[in-house]
């Protein structure tokens, strides 16, 4: 998109705050934007799951997963495409459905959230998925507690929801927690990758954990 269409399409973005234009700059410069409408994924965020299965190997067929936070539903895609046997997509949010996959509205934090999960795959789960994030507040060490106790939250039903041998991805920030949770996951895992997508924005703080080998 050249300087000029870029300026014309901004020009219709009045009233907008500053955030929200700069926003709406970065989405329209963003090549894994225009990627992911071409490959027919519902978010860019699909290509970070491809990016970090080509590191650490977590996706093959047959495996059932979980993806929590799963709406709109572009790591689902991506796990349906891998030939999962079978994929729950949980979210508080509504999701439109998918074929190959079992869509669910819930709490993953509820108390039965993952007995409701195991129904639905049928037995534990292989692969548990996290893209989750709250919302930020613009401050630095907030976003990172904030998203520390999320995958804290994530983690825990991870490790009531998969077989032994099973795998765990969720996204983090970096920050002074950072090191004490990655040692809880790794005293439960046989392996633990610290990766950052080439689909991560360069100027986010996000990077993602992907620990195999679950010891149950």
């Amino acid at each position: 998109m050249t300087d000029k269409r870029l300026a014309e399409r901004l020009k219709t973005a009045k009233g907008r705050s500053v955030s929200q234009q700069n926003w709406l700059r970065r989405q329209l410069n963003d090549p894994y934007v225009a990627k992911a409408r071409d490959a027919g994924y519902r978010s860019r965020a699909a290509f970070k799951l491809v990016e970090i299965d080509a590191k650490a190997r977590i996706l093959r067929p047959g495996l059932k997963v979980v993806d929590l936070g799963a709406a709109p539903g572009g790591w689902t895609q991506v796990a349906i495409e891998r030939k999962a046997a079978s994929v729950v997509a949980l979210d508080i949010l509504e999701m439109d459905q998918l074929a190959g996959a079992i869509v669910l509205r819930a709490d993953f934090l509820g108390p039965a959230a993952s007995g409701l999960v195991r129904d639905a795959l049928g037995g534990p789960a292989d692969l548990v998925l996290s893209d989750m994030a709250p919302p930020t507040t613009g401050h630095r060490e907030t976003d990172h507690l904030r998203i520390v106790t999320l995958v804290e939250a994530a983690f825990e039903f991870a490790c009531e929801t998969l077989r032994p041998g099973g795998a765990f991805v969720a996204k983090l920030r970096q920050g002074a927690e950072e090191q004490k949770l990655l040692k809880a996951v790794q005293a439960r895992f046989a392996k633990l990758q610290r990766i950052k997508p080439p689909a991560s924005r360069a100027e986010s703080a996000e990077f993602y954990i992907a620990a195999t080998g679950f010891k149950g």
